[in-house]
């Protein structure tokens, strides 16, 4: 399947995007403040950041946060393109395995930008997740 094209300055303002709302995070416990923003097929943007929970279990990613977002603003029928991923710590951060088949369900084909060990990184969502499904 191939992934979306996306052109550095859409990289730039999603990255942008998702380090500006690093700063609305609830992290009291751990202190990893994480942003996300995606860019949607009819160009929205949205955003989310991690919450986390007395009830460790019950916090949130800030990706699943972006796309929850999305999906009660602009409905189920969200296609995500790209999206990307921001730290307070500047530390290697890629989405975990819940939000990338969060991902994959809305955006099969999807750039996700993030954070690496040597530096910027960007893979496809089949890359990050390669035995992703969709029950639709």
């Amino acid at each position: 399947m191939p992934t979306t094209r996306i052109s550095a300055a859409v990289r730039e303002r999603l990255l942008r995007a998702a380090r500006k709302v690093m700063d609305n995070a609830y992290a009291p416990f751990s202190n990893f403040k994480v942003g996300a923003a995606i860019l949607t097929s009819k160009g929205q943007v949205f955003v989310g950041c991690n919450v986390e929970n007395s009830s460790y279990g019950m916090t949130n990613c800030a990706e699943r946060t972006a796309i929850f977002s999305a999906i009660a603003k602009a409905g189920p029928e969200l296609e995500i393109r790209a999206l990307a991923v921001a730290n307070a710590q500047g530390v290697p951060c890629s989405p975990c395995g819940a939000c990338r088949q969060v991902i994959y369900e809305f955006g099969p084909r999807a750039v996700i930008f993030y954070q690496g060990k040597n530096g910027p990184k960007q893979s496809p969502i089949t890359d990050l997740l390669p035995e992703g499904f969709r029950l639709l």
